[in-house]
């Protein structure tokens, strides 16, 4: 998202048989002491422009700790298709330009596909991730529990519906039930476990 012109050959590249998982790009910037409010206030303005960029699934920024000058934004897309079109916009490139006068050094890109996005760990500058069978088994954990009980909840009252309806609809419950409620969650009360080895 944030690389500077020097950096692009990290970018995205997609093709046709990538496949449409989401797409996590992890930036890390470290910002010149006293322009913290002005980086504040273009992150404010890039975070605008990408509510309303096609399959764009949010944004989060880890701010420094005490002492420390490297912020980390995190932008989700629904698939790489979409992010290789954040990459090579007109609207990334004009930020890019306003925003590297205030910063020091290079810029690094990570990119996360899949379910990864779920355990990028809050307040975390370093993002490290979990072994992904860890990933896999909280996951599994969260997911199952949350599916029946909506299933439980929702389920008789759509049971007049086609079942491809049905369960895309019990996915609409699902998923973002997952995604902003149960994974924050499920990752905290495992954060010990997805740690270590």
């Amino acid at each position: 998202m944030t690389l500077p012109p020097s950096s692009r050959s990290q970018g995205l590249r997609t093709t046709d048989t990538q496949p449409r998982d989401p797409v996590t790009l992890v930036v890390r910037r470290r910002v010149r002491p006293g322009q913290e409010s002005a980086f504040e206030t273009l992150v404010s303005g890039v975070t605008h422009t990408l509510a309303g960029w096609p399959g764009h699934l949010g944004t989060g920024v880890v701010r420094p700790v005490p002492g420390q000058r490297e912020y980390t934004l995190v932008v989700r897309f629904a698939d790489a298709a979409n992010a290789a079109s954040w990459e090579a916009s007109s609207e990334r490139a004009a930020w890019i330009a306003e925003v590297t006068s205030i910063l020091d050094g290079e810029s690094t890109l990570e990119q996360q596909p899949g379910l990864e996005f779920w355990f990028t760990p809050p307040g975390s500058p370093s993002l490290a991730q979990p072994r992904r069978w860890k990933m896999m088994v909280v996951t599994l954990l969260a997911l199952y529990p949350t599916s029946l009980l909506i299933g439980v909840l929702v389920g008789p009252s759509l049971a007049h519906l086609p079942l491809a309806l049905r369960a895309f609809l019990q996915a609409l419950l699902v998923v973002p039930a997952m995604t902003y409620l149960i994974m924050p969650l499920a990752t905290r009360a495992f954060r010990v476990w997805l740690k270590t080895g």
